[in-house]
């Protein structure tokens, strides 16, 4: 069963602003509801592996899969036989920023799962963009 899910968001702050927010793994909890904390030793890059924690103290383990510096990251985590990949993309826009960012969720249970993984998705955008905005 696979599982996918896209949202964005044009940001009024520079790409820089947003990459700033996404390449410091501590800034995360404060934009992204459901993220208690990340540990990733190393820089912010292709193959950066550690664990990120969830609401309610649930452990993933998480690896960069890809980090185009300024422009991509995608995160890949791994919950028992589910695989969850999210793809984070910032580009220029006469705003600002667009932000986009997609889901794939993949496993059993994948389609009752990924709305509930998704949920504060929009919420984390909005908040990601508020801080850009702030960090200018």
């Amino acid at each position: 069963m696979t599982f996918t899910h896209r949202g964005e968001i044009v940001v009024a702050a520079p790409p820089a602003a947003v990459w700033r927010l996404w390449s410091d793994v501590a800034s995360w909890p404060q934009w992204d509801p459901p993220v208690e904390a990340v540990e990733l030793p190393g820089p912010f890059a292709a193959g950066a592996a550690g664990t990120l924690t969830l609401a309610g103290g649930i452990a993933a383990p998480v690896v960069l899969t890809v980090v185009e510096p300024g422009a991509r990251y995608v995160d890949e985590l791994r919950l028992g036989e589910l695989v969850i990949t999210i793809d984070h993309r910032v580009v220029e826009h006469p705003d600002g920023a667009l932000v986009a960012v997609a889901t794939t969720i993949e496993g059993p249970g994948a389609d009752d799962v990924g709305p509930m993984v998704t949920a504060d998705a929009p919420r984390a955008l909005e908040a990601l963009a508020a801080m850009a905005v702030a960090a200018g």
